[in-house]
């Protein structure tokens, strides 16, 4: 505590404690989502997805600057 309290002066015990808890946690979440390396097989196809964004941005673009009817 003596050491957090020579790092980061300006914070209590209890936000050094809770900082500390999220960083552990968020190091635990980061180990587990290592350790599912190779385990999962993600197949997403993202030029697809980019063609069909590109796509409706251009017919977006066409519809523009057509006269509205009244």
């Amino acid at each position: 505590m003596k050491e957090l309290k020579n790092i980061t002066p300006d914070k209590s015990k209890t936000a050094l404690i809770s900082e500390a808890l999220e960083e552990y946690l968020n190091k635990k979440r980061r180990e587990k989502l290592v350790s599912l390396k190779g385990k999962i097989k993600i197949e997403y196809d993202w030029k697809g997805e980019e063609e069909k964004e590109l796509l409706s941005v251009k017919e977006e673009v066409k519809g523009y600057g057509r006269k509205r009817n009244r």
